[in-house]
């Protein structure tokens, strides 16, 4: 049974060679982000992953959180780990001086939540949610609510979750029913039920913030009229420790599929006490902050359980013997062949590294913007930094939870019927990264989000801001041969990403439903688009660091490699996502929902 290991020399690679952080940070004025300092956190960091989050990952999955009259006591190990986190400072690390934090960048903070969403996803979670309650507060709270929990949380104390979910509402939170009334004091009286809560009771943290979705009496109908509230478990006293209970109690656990590790709540709110954050009404726009935030946390689940899965099934693969290679014997003095010489397992195993080290390079380039959203100098710079970021989120979300969920399966495939057996951890590799194309807004969800508001509603312009970086990606590298076979699809699937677009756009204005009908598809066709012009990108990194002779022959090689698989093996399935949106809303809409029949 192979163990995890943190892909440091991977992530360097994404980091310094492909997207080139200590210019950027040097450019953002982030001085403390020495390279210095940031190899010591990348270290540390692993260190922690690999000898004390790892081991706990299959026991978290094994006990699972239990609950007893409203109290939840997380599995074996995890309080502890816990308690070494908030100690070695590790949930201040992005977080702004003046609120106790160590004011380094926050893509930083992205690179240590790669590392421990792979060692141990489950546990990942409970200081994951802090950062966006914290990023929440931060944007919209105000100085006295940032005294009193922004600190606490950035200090890693307290922990924070975002409550949205209702029974009767997933998505849809305009018809959302939790009430609250105002009190004399100027707080409100939270009333209502939440359900599927990541982290909403534990008992590794004083106290749990919940942010918290509610109507006000004379709200208006639909999103329109949603607010947004702190929502402490315990109410805080005057000095800042933790007072009287408050009125939310935990009513159940759900029973799921995976990431036991994890306490997923129904949360009960009886006349909870409540403050506003941001205006009255608007509490959907402020609650943004915390779901984007969210929404690039899962798509880094996805790479998660991609690189997971990859390490596993790779080290079993060199060591697993079966049958003769085709090409003959690789193995003579053995009964058998490994089963890495089999073509089949190399598609396979190709397949993941693709996904997870093309994963790895997207998320870090929506770090990368939102250092630049918070840093940058000017407001354009701001300005170019967010809107690339609001065209990539989407895309990252789902597209890399879609493949990191075939990659965890491509990984139990490649161990045969052992992949079925609980012992390898690799069925629950699967079963936890199931639930990451859903939460945070489903696959279709995010489809929509990126076709319709980010794409038709901006008339294109988000996409041609990428679009263009492509473009001039492919003007600069025509005459490289090398790069040539990159270069040419590229510009093929490029011209071809903006047709679609048109023709897309064209059939809505007489058919709403073409957007709906298109938007998944038009999702994949944009992920697979945006991948090949980052391994386009490392190819000629690789290429250059090869032809500059600085050693590591066989990494480079790899990464050229790799990307020659990936553009012959999986890019070529944006044709058939291409000549499915073309297809039109006809064929899923043309037969009545009455006749839906079995």
């Amino acid at each position: 049974m192979s163990e995890i290991k943190i892909p440091l020399r991977d992530m360097r690679f994404s980091m310094r060679e492909l997207l080139n952080w200590d210019q950027h940070y040097a450019a953002l004025g982030y001085e403390d982000a020495s390279p210095d300092v940031v190899d010591a956190i990348l270290e540390e960091g692993a260190k922690f992953c690999e000898n004390v989050l790892a081991p706990i990952n299959q026991v978290g999955d094994q006990q699972g959180c239990t609950w007893n009259d409203g109290e939840v006591t997380t599995p074996e190990g995890f309080k502890e780990a816990y308690q070494q986190f908030v100690e070695a400072g590790w949930p201040s690390l992005p977080h702004k001086v003046e609120h106790g934090g160590q004011g380094l960048p926050p893509s930083l903070g992205t690179i240590l939540s790669e590392m421990v969403g792979t060692a141990n996803w489950s546990w990942g979670m409970y200081p994951g949610l802090s950062h966006g309650a914290m990023n929440t507060l931060e944007a919209h709270g105000t100085d006295a609510q940032k005294e009193t929990y922004l600190t606490k949380l950035v200090e890693g104390t307290w922990t924070g979750t975002m409550c949205l979910t209702e029974p009767h509402c997933g998505t849809d939170l305009g018809i959302l029913r939790s009430k609250a009334e105002p009190n004399d004091d100027g707080s409100y009286s939270i009333t209502g039920t939440k359900i599927f809560i990541s982290a909403g009771e534990h008992d590794m943290a004083e106290n749990i913030v919940h942010i918290v979705l509610a109507r006000l009496p004379d709200a208006p109908a639909g999103t329109k009229g949603i607010s947004l509230f702190i929502v402490p478990k315990f109410l805080p006293n005057e000095d800042g420790s933790v007072g009287e209970r408050n009125g939310v109690t935990c009513g159940s656990l759900e029973h799921k599929m995976g990431i036991h590790g994890n306490a997923t709540a129904v949360l009960n709110f009886d006349g909870a006490k409540g403050f506003l954050i941001g205006p009255p009404n608007k509490g959907l726009n402020c609650m943004f902050t915390f779901m984007n935030t969210a929404r690039l946390g899962t798509a880094l689940q996805g790479v998660a359980h991609a690189e997971a899965g990859f390490q596993k099934s790779l080290a079993y693969a060199k060591d697993r013997l079966q049958m003769r290679s085709l090409s003959g014997p690789k193995n003579p003095e053995g009964a058998a062949d490994p089963i890495i010489v089999h073509p089949d397992v190399r598609r396979m195993l190709l397949t993941q590294k693709a996904f997870s080290e093309g994963g790895r390079m997207l998320v870090l380039l929506c770090a990368q913007q939102v250092d630049r959203s918070h840093a940058a100098e000017t407001d354009e710079e701001r300005k170019d930094a967010d809107d690339l970021l609001a065209f990539l989120t989407p895309i990252a979300k789902a597209f890399l939870t879609e493949t990191g969920y075939e990659s965890a399966n491509l990984g139990l495939q490649c161990f045969g019927g052992h992949g079925y057996i609980a012992e390898w951890g690799m069925e629950q590799n699967v079963r936890d990264s199931r639930i990451s194309t859903i939460y945070e807004g489903t696959t279709g969800i995010q489809a929509l989000d990126l076709l319709g508001r980010k794409v038709l509603m901006s008339q294109g312009e988000l996409l041609r801001k990428f679009t263009k970086i492509v473009h001039k990606f492919c003007q600069a590298e025509v005459d490289n041969e090398a790069l040539a076979p990159y270069v040419a699809k590229l510009q093929e699937i490029n011209k071809e990403w903006g047709e679609l677009t048109m023709n897309i756009g064209v059939k809505a204005m007489e058919n709403p439903d073409e957007v709906g009908a298109a938007s998944v598809d038009y999702l994949m066709y944009s992920g697979y688009a945006v991948q090949a012009y980052l391994w386009a990108l490392a190819a000629k990194t690789a290429n250059e660091k090869l032809q500059a002779g600085t050693g590591e022959e066989d990494f480079y090689r790899a990464k050229i490699a790799t990307a020659r698989f990936y553009f012959d093996r999986i890019l070529p399935r944006t044709a058939t996502h291409a000549s499915a949106m073309q297809s039109g809303a006809d064929n899923l809409m043309g037969l009545d929902a009455e006749h839906f029949v079995f």
